[in-house]
C-alpha cells in the first residue's frame, strides 16, 4: 500500500469534514443519495462516453496501481546490472542466459535478451525505445480518464444543484422549508467539486507521475544493457547508471568491490 496516498486522502477529506464539522455543519446534512448519483453516476456514465470501452475496462486496476505500487527501485536495478556486468566480463555474454529466465520483468527480460542475441546497438535502442514510448501512450490514456472525470464532476455537481433548487422552487408555497431544500440542492455542488479535488484530480496527477518514473527506470535498463554490451567495466556500470538514482541512494565507490547486490531488481515493472 502507497502511504502517501492513503495518508493524502485521509488528511484531505477529514480537513474538509473536521473544518465543516468546527463551522457547525452536521455530517448528516452532507449526505444525499441523490446528489450521489448524479455526480459520480453522471461523471461514471460521461467518461464511458468519452473513452474506448477497453481503457473504461481498466479503470479498477488504475484505482488500484493508485494505492499499490508495483515495481522496484532505481538502486535495486543499479546493483542488478552491475551484477550482470560483472558476469558478463567474467563468463562471457552469453552467460547471462540463466538469469534471463529468473527475470519477472517484460522489459527488463527482452533488453537483455536483445544484448545475448549480439543485436546491433542501434536496433537495440531502436526497439527500447518505441517499446517506452508505447508504454508512455498507453499510460497517458489511463490517467487522461481520471482527468477527465475531474472536469466532468463540478459541472454534473452544478446540474445537480439546478435541479435540487428546481424542485424547491416548485414548492415555493411552503416557506418554511425552503432554506433546508436550498441547502441540500447545494450537496451535489460540494460532492461535484470535492471529489474533483479531493480524489480524480490528484489520482491523475498520481498516475502520471508513476507513469514518467516507470519510463525514467526503463531508460536507465536501456542504458544498463548498452553498457553490458559494451563490455564496460562494473565500476563504469555503476557511474553510468548512478545518474538515473537520487545522490543519497547511491552506492560509494570505495565499497564496489566488496559489495553484495540487490537481488530485488527483477521484480515486476509493467504496472498497467
Amino acid at each position: 500500500m502507497d502511504k502517501t496516498t492513503v495518508i493524502g486522502l485521509i488528511v484531505a477529506i477529514g480537513a474538509v469534514l473536521t473544518g465543516a464539522l468546527l463551522d457547525g455543519i452536521g455530517v448528516a446534512s452532507l449526505m444525499s443519495l441523490p446528489a450521489f448519483l448524479i455526480v459520480f453516476g453522471g461523471t461514471v456514465g460521461a467518461t464511458i462516453l468519452s473513452n474506448p470501452i477497453e481503457n473504461v475496462m481498466r479503470l479498477p486496476t488504475l484505482l488500484r496501481c493508485a494505492f499499490v505500487p508495483r515495481g522496484y527501485k532505481g538502486e535495486e536495478l543499479v546493483d542488478l546490472f552491475v551484477t550482470l556486468a560483472t558476469k558478463a566480463r567474467k563468463d562471457g555474454v552469453l552467460s547471462l542466459e540463466k538469469q534471463v529466465s529468473q527475470l519477472d520483468d517484460p522489459f527488463l527480460r527482452k533488453a537483455v535478451q536483445l544484448v545475448i542475441d549480439g543485436t546491433d546497438e542501434e536496433i537495440i535502442v531502436e526497439v527500447l525505445k518505441a517499446d517506452i514510448a508505447a508504454m508512455t501512450e498507453r499510460h497517458r490514456s489511463g490517467y487522461s480518464m481520471f482527468e477527465m472525470m475531474g472536469g466532468f464532476a463540478p459541472t454534473l455537481g452544478i446540474l445537480g444543484a439546478v435541479l435540487g433548487l428546481i424542485h424547491v422552487l416548485s414548492k415555493v408555497d411552503d416557506p418554511t422549508k425552503l432554506a433546508g431544500g436550498i441547502a441540500v440542492a447545494f450537496v451535489a455542488t460540494l460532492y461535484g467539486v470535492g471529489s474533483a479535488n479531493l480524489l480524480f484530480f490528484p489520482i491523475g496527477n498520481k498516475l502520471h507521475a508513476r507513469s514518467e518514473e516507470e519510463a525514467h527506470l526503463r531508460r536507465l535498463i536501456l542504458q544498463g544493457v548498452l553498457a553490458i554490451q559494451a563490455g564496460d567495466n562494473p565500476r563504469i556500470v555503476r557511474d553510468k547508471l548512478d545518474v538515473f538514482i537520487a545522490p543519497k541512494h547511491r552506492q560509494s565507490a570505495a565499497t564496489e568491490h566488496g559489495e553484495q547486490p540487490s537481488a530485488q531488481g527483477a521484480r515486476a515493472v509493467e504496472a498497467v
